[in-house]
């Protein structure tokens, strides 16, 4: 008798000790994957209170929670030769606890070194301005090429953002001037655009103007009572420029005729001397209708002053 109360008490202290390394608590987060003399149970444990059996299985708990990972800054020249350093972020989660346990080593790191290699690529494929205003359609490559590796590893990658974008600072300033120059043309565009719009409205009441005389005389007492509304001590009143006419056609009538035209500018063709026909080009001519006059006489008479007809 005292022996079965000693084997009682043995296996009782050994059950103490035993069941609290056999007792695991798998939480809700959480599926619990056991091995069994080295090979995997293929039916992960659901959260709860689960034992093992002592010395034989062994549980190894998967997180099943999403895991945002930050992608380290990856340097990279685009498509277009702009060297960028991009930054990126990755949601993922496990979906199969087997496979991200035995399928991979680690799958938090094998997902980081992929996420880098698929940025980097990502980088060289586009463009300045896709990696700036463009980003849904990287989002959407990036998660492509992440989703080709996480599947064979249990892994759901819910999405990767690109988060920044470094540019080098002579970039930033050629981006500025790019900027300014834009919206200088497109503020040029505007307001030759007001010019023409204000041409052809001034043209239409122009014309409108012309047809109707009146509607000048009106336009003119608006201009006096706006100039007058100001409260100061200066009156413009526009003088008409017909008035000034009629009043020039009125004081040459009163003068007795037609203005006096001024005397027409010699020509060019006329004799540079006097009247009484002294000059150089009367003598020539006088002395070409001399019959036999010598060149010799001519250039003598020429020389004394002498007019060839006294000669």
């Amino acid at each position: 008798m005292e022996i079965v109360v000693v084997l009682l008490i043995v296996l009782a202290v050994v059950g103490l000790i035993v069941l609290p390394s056999s007792m695991r608590v798998v939480k809700q987060y959480e599926r619990g994957v056991i091995y069994r003399f080295g090979r995997v149970n293929p039916l992960p444990k659901q959260p709860g209170p689960r034992l093992l059996v002592p010395f034989i299985d062994k549980m190894t708990k998967v997180n099943m929670q999403v895991v945002t990972m930050p992608v380290p800054s990856q340097e990279g020249i685009t498509r277009d030769n702009v060297s960028v350093r991009v930054d990126a972020v990755l949601y993922f989660r496990v979906v199969d606890p087997i496979r991200a346990t035995v399928d991979v080593q680690n799958y938090q790191f094998a997902m980081l070194q992929v996420a880098q290699t698929s940025l980097r690529s990502i980088i060289g494929k586009s463009e300045l301005d896709d990696l700036l205003s463009g980003r849904e359609l990287l989002h959407e490559g990036l998660e492509l090429m992440l989703a080709t590796p996480a599947t064979g590893w249990g892994v759901h990658i819910d999405r990767v953002e690109i988060k920044d974008v470094a540019l080098p600072e002579s970039m930033k300033r050629s981006m500025a001037r790019q900027a300014e120059a834009d919206r200088e043309r497109r503020a040029r565009i505007i307001t030759a655009d007001g010019e023409l719009q204000a041409s052809q409205k001034l043209s239409e009441a122009a014309r409108t103007m012309d047809a109707n005389p009146a509607a000048l005389q009106l336009r003119m007492l608006q201009t006096v009572v706006e100039v007058a509304a100001e409260k100061n001590s200066t009156l413009v009143l526009p003088f008409p420029v017909e008035l000034l006419r009629f009043f020039d056609r009125a004081a040459a009538g009163a003068s007795g005729g037609t203005v006096p035209q001024p005397a027409p500018a010699p020509s060019p063709a006329e004799p540079a001397g006097g009247a009484d026909g002294t000059g150089e080009l009367a003598a020539s001519e006088e002395r070409a209708e001399l019959p036999g006059a010598v060149p010799e006489q001519a250039e003598t008479q020429k020389q004394a002053g002498t007019p060839a007809a006294e000669a």
